[in-house]
Order: structure tokens, then sequence, then C-alpha cells
């Protein structure tokens, strides 16, 4: 682990992680000037694990931690303050330098500079928290397909092909790719909605906290309502898939073979092995998954064009 910005080794009041390997890797040097020019100690990752460390380390005593990388880089950092028990006291920032930026985007984060921004002048929102087998998510939680693939999908072919990089490892997974024999149990929602569990063979099983799978204007979900976003594709659509040059035309339209709730927790058990989850890029496997929202327990700076109803075009 290197530090900058302090010089006899204790933790500010601010404290910045920074995985410099992320995304190109061209970050590091803008996001250890900007980081030093507004107070933090930097913090940069070394390996595998070091994100939620050193959060941990620093959350005892920091008022502001802030997540410099990809989503995988933010979901570290967030298990960090979870193990120190400094959820619901430590603030939050995102710096989005990762490939995707998905989670930055849906809490209006622009880039680098404008990360720095919000965080001096921006607002402040309490936004919930999944949690699936004691393991903290904040973006959502993807089991079939999509899951395999991003496990797949190495540092190199991210650096040169971004995005495009996830799009390609799905489609070359589909066609090998063994559905999935799952039971799906959602718990009571809103509305007095009753329990319900869906059985059956799975390609996909999409769980967003801030992020929901459909064609609607935009990709972020409440994340402020304590229910999660429960998108399951079924074995039955995989043509359908496999024809279809953008998946998203698929979420965006009705059909049979689509499964949508909206539920506080759930329960997912396999009828045959583990199956290999990705939450916020980082992998689990297992048999039995349960998961659940932590409403509005983490701080967190938002940009200008956060709604936390993105159907709501007025702030509460």
């Amino acid at each position: 682990m290197q530090s900058e910005g302090s010089t006899d080794g204790r933790v500010g009041d601010r404290v910045l992680v920074l995985n410099p390997v992320s995304g190109s890797g061209d970050h590091v040097k803008e996001v250890v000037e900007r980081g030093t020019e507004h107070g933090f100690e930097i913090r940069k990752t070394e390996e595998d694990g070091d994100a939620s460390r050193l959060a941990r380390e620093a959350a005892p005593d920091a008022d502001l931690i802030a997540a410099a990388g990809g989503d995988g880089t933010l979901n570290g950092v967030v298990n960090g303050l979870a193990a120190a028990g400094e959820l619901e006291t430590t603030t939050l920032a995102v710096i989005p330098a990762g490939t995707g930026n998905n989670f930055a985007t849906n809490i209006g984060i622009q880039g680098i500079g404008h990360a720095f921004t919000v965080i001096e002048a921006g607002r402040r929102r309490s936004i919930d928290v999944g949690i699936a087998n004691d393991r903290i998510f904040l973006n959502s939680c993807i089991g079939g397909i999509t899951a395999e693939a991003s496990s797949k999908t190495t540092p190199e072919s991210k650096a040169n092909l971004g995005v495009l990089a996830y799009v390609k490892n799905t489609f070359e997974t589909m066609g090998s790719f063994d559905s999935l024999p799952l039971r799906v149990e959602t718990a009571r929602g809103p509305n007095g909605e009753r329990t319900r569990a869906w059985e059956g063979r799975a390609m996909f099983v999409l769980i967003g906290n801030c992020r929901r799978f459909t064609g609607a204007r935009t990709a972020q979900a409440n994340v402020e309502d304590g229910l999660l976003e429960v998108t399951i594709v079924e074995d039955a659509a995989a043509t359908d898939l496999l024809g279809d040059a953008a998946m998203q035309t698929l979420f965006g339209r009705d059909s049979n073979y689509i499964v949508r709730r909206r539920a506080p927790s759930l329960a997912i058990e396999s009828r045959r092995d583990s199956v290999e989850y990705s939450l916020d890029g980082e992998m689990l496997k297992t048999e039995t998954l349960r998961i659940e929202t932590i409403s509005r327990s983490l701080r967190i700076a938002v940009g200008d064009d956060y709604q936390p109803d993105p159907d709501d075009g007025l702030l509460p």
C-alpha cells in the first residue's frame, strides 16, 4: 500500500482510496493532484482486497472517504466501511475512473473533475445498500450469462475495448451457457403485495439496487425506496436474445419470458450446482443467495442530475 499527501502516517478526516490500474489507468496523476489540492490523504491499492482493507482502516477516523476507480473499487470501499461499523457515519464520495462507471452516472457524477466539485458543493443523500450473503453491493447483483461473462473479462480486454469487452464476452458466452434451474422467492412488496415464488430455468437473474434493467429513459432505479428491482429472464428467451443485436431492446418491451418484481428482499436457490453472481463486478459463488436492503443507510455525495425518483422530474 502506498500513501501520499500525509507526512506523519496518521489518517486524516479525508481519505481517498485510489485504484491505479482501473479503467485505462490514465487517471492517476489527475486524481492525485486534485485529491491533494482538496485535502485528501491518498492511499493506493496494490492487490485484491486492498480497497476494502484501506477503507476499513481509515473509516473510524475519517469523515469522508472517496473511492477512485470503477464499480469494483467502490464495492470494496463500501464493504470496508461496513466491516468497520462506519457505514452510516462516514460520507462516501465517488470518483469515476473505471471502465463503465455505471453507479457514478446513476448518482449524477460526470467525470473526475466534476466529482471533486460535487465533493465540495454537492448535495448529500442517504441511499439504500443491498446485502447478498453478508456482502454489500450498491448498484446490482447479477447471476447467469452476464455474471459469467463478467468473470471472464480480463483487465487487458477492458482497457482495450472498454464496456464493449463485457458485451463481447456476453454474446460469446450465450452459445455455451447452460441455463440455471432456480427458485426465486421475493418477499412481500409495497401496497400489500404478497410473497411470491418463481421456479424454472433462467438465463439471467438481475437484481438492481441503484440500477434497473428495463428500456426506461434512465437506467437508474429509485435507490431511496427500500426496494430491489428484480428481473428474471427465462430460458425460453434465449433464442430471442441470440438474435437481438441489443439486449436492451428485449428488456424494453413486454415479453412472456421476462418476470419483474419489486421487493425489499428475496432468496435464490439453485436446484443444481453453485451459481456465480456478480456484485458490482465482484464475484460470489453460492448455491443459496439471500438478498435484502438496508434502507437509506449510506450517506453519499451526489451530483445535480441525480433524482431520488428517476421517474419524477421534481426533487422532494
